[in-house]
């Protein structure tokens, strides 16, 4: 149980590092939210699919028919959450979009316990607690005057994130493949009436490209399958992780140089989620 459990740690913390280069690739790309959603989209659903083909035995369809109310859950919240965290990006300040996703591990503990019944210990509340503490530290000096509709598009993403999360959690059978696939399908759906695709800069293609066929799938792979081993709770508890690496991709390819909040904010988020996962681990049990 402790190993399955690190595994889906494991798997929570290497999802966000990956699906964290999310807002370097649409800044770097230039190109408007919806045009990038449905590129990615675009690119990464005959990826989800030829992976069915060729790890799962089950084919697409077998998967609908056997859980049609998970598949349509899974993809309709993924397609929300990945079509607005990217509009959102390019409608207020990066900081402000991954300071929000600090509300994702409080969000899905309380998804987790409406509809799992599952129960959050102390010890992860507290590490709760302690991770959005250090993303406001991390914003503090770079919050200004946010706009609203890109501010609440970032809450509408992180909701629908984690609350995939709890579904993911209650579904572990569920082909990640097939489900992602679906959470593609229904971002072209969105997308499609409002996108203008043609005519982008190369630089927004190959964006496109690095996205849907590396970082954004394979991240997205990877978190999906964590709660198949971890808490929801817990799960989410690695979120705030993107609010770290992504100060650390501008900093890398922009030359913004993170404040010195920035860096104190990542040391309590770094903190609060060594408390929350090892913290329980290294506790020395007492003899029975």
């Amino acid at each position: 149980m402790p190993e399955a459990r690190h595994r889906g740690w494991a798997l929570a913390a290497v999802g966000m590092l990956l699906v964290s280069t999310d807002s370097f690739f649409v800044r770097l790309s230039h190109a408007g939210g919806v045009d990038m959603a449905f590129l990615v989209a675009a690119v990464s659903l005959p990826v989800y699919l030829v992976l069915n083909r060729r790890l799962e035995p089950t084919k697409p369809l077998d998967v609908i028919r056997a859980a049609p109310a998970a598949f349509a859950s899974v993809a309709l919240l993924g397609g929300v959450s990945q079509t607005a965290f990217i509009v959102a990006v390019t409608r207020t300040d990066v900081a402000n979009v991954v300071a929000i996703v600090a509300s994702a591990p409080v969000m899905a503990a309380l998804f987790a316990w409406a509809f799992l019944s599952e129960q959050t210990p102390g010890r992860v509340w507290a590490a709760i607690a302690v991770t959005v503490l250090g993303v406001a530290i991390v914003v503090s000096g770079s919050i200004g005057a946010p706009r609203l509709d890109g501010d609440l598009t970032a809450l509408a993403a992180i909701a629908a994130f984690a609350l995939s999360i709890v579904v993911w959690r209650r579904n572990p059978d569920l082909s990640r493949f097939v489900g992602l696939a679906g959470s593609a399908g229904a971002t072209l759906l969105m997308t499609a009436p409002f996108a203008d695709p043609l005519g982008l800069d190369v630089r927004a293609y190959l964006c496109a490209a690095a996205m849907g066929l590396l970082f954004n799938t394979a991240g997205r792979i990877a978190h999906s399958n964590a709660p198949r081993f971890a808490p929801s709770s817990e799960v989410a508890l690695f979120t705030p992780v993107e609010t770290v690496a992504a100060t650390l991709w501008a900093w890398l390819a922009f030359a913004e140089v993170p404040e010195a909040t920035t860096m104190v904010g990542a040391a309590v988020i770094v903190a609060g989620v060594l408390y929350g996962t090892l913290a329980a681990s290294l506790r020395p049990r007492l003899p029975r």
